[in-house]
């Protein structure tokens, strides 16, 4: 949902900078998420967080004066959309971060961006050549260093609960990359702040209808804690968003990965959970292919922009 950068305002150490402080409130996110366990149905924990981070986002775009026109749309049908594909993903992601050990489900989650590509050929019959399409495989190979631990052949030693996660956080992230397709599709007509309030309104309206299959009433610690994410949500969002004012998406998608470090931190020092080495190596695997499709999308588009400029009859 990246803004096109505005020449006049660009600065990227400040795009740099709101990346990776949006990825920290990310992380405080999911840290509140995963401390409330596995307490919650995944429905209740997408409504308190789609349902609070609309407080965040409306007192920013109100300050702005621009609430009302974010509410216009043409486009309420592929908002709804998106909502649905949105709540599936969240719903599948929050699911898995209470059954798995936090580093292994960021590692997992990173599948999204690949699995993007892929998403991106199928559905927009984008180009995708051999060197993008070596290097989703590639990464998906680190997604299963990851992931094979968890069906190991002794029964013995599967983890049921740990399993269920894996398979919730693979179809998060498989979920999360169509989201992309459809977001791709709403920024031709649509502002970036109208698909931000209209996933939260959209998100929490339908996560709210899950409460007919049963939820539970927090204790007052849990209450902080969901709410706590839901703010988190919105102001990271918030975040993510001006980023992209001041500087390309090549330069400042990168830095999505710093959250590896801060999970195996947080893993640790809060949740007692130690990154496993084959965690960390698959990690490490997909979050160099992920790096090498952004720096191979940022050549291309450069390529792309000098193409034009050169193209004949460009200058009448």
């Amino acid at each position: 949902m990246a803004l096109a950068i505005d020449s006049s305002t660009t600065s990227p150490m400040l795009g740099i900078a709101l990346k990776v402080v949006s990825v920290v409130v990310f992380v405080g996110m999911q840290t509140a998420l995963k401390a409330t366990g596995d307490a919650f149905p995944a429905g209740q924990l997408v409504f308190f967080r789609s349902f609070f981070a609309l407080v965040p986002v409306i007192i920013y775009l109100i300050w702005l004066g621009d609430l009302r026109g974010s509410l216009h749309t043409d486009d309420l049908g592929g908002h709804f959309l998106r909502g649905v594909i949105g709540v599936s993903s969240m719903g599948c992601g929050f699911y898995a971060l209470g059954r798995l050990p936090y580093p292994e489900w960021i590692a997992v989650s990173y599948a999204s961006p690949l699995l993007t590509v892929v998403a991106a050929a199928v559905f927009l019959r984008e180009t995708v050549r051999a060197y993008r399409w070596g290097a989703v495989l590639i990464g998906l190979m680190g997604v299963v260093v990851v992931v094979a631990p968890n069906f190991t052949l002794s029964t013995d030693s599967i983890d049921a609960s740990q399993t269920a996660g894996i398979l919730a956080s693979l179809a998060g992230a498989a979920i999360a990359a169509v989201a992309m397709i459809q977001i791709r599709r709403l920024v031709r007509t649509e502002k970036t702040a109208t698909i931000v309030i209209y996933f939260s309104l959209t998100s929490t309206i339908i996560s709210a209808a899950t409460l007919v299959f049963g939820w539970t009433w927090p204790t007052w610690p849990q209450a902080v804690l969901l709410v706590l994410a839901g703010l988190c949500g919105g102001v990271g969002q918030l975040l993510l968003t001006a980023s992209y004012r001041h500087a390309d998406t090549s330069t400042i998608a990168p830095f999505e990965y710093t959250s590896m470090i801060l999970a195996v931190a947080v893993g640790y020092f809060l949740f007692g959970e130690e990154a496993s080495g084959t965690t960390l190596l698959g990690a490490g695997i997909v979050i160099g292919a992920g790096v090498f499709i952004i720096l191979r999308e940022h050549r291309l588009g450069l390529e792309r922009r000098a193409a034009k400029r050169v193209s004949p009859g460009a200058g009448g």
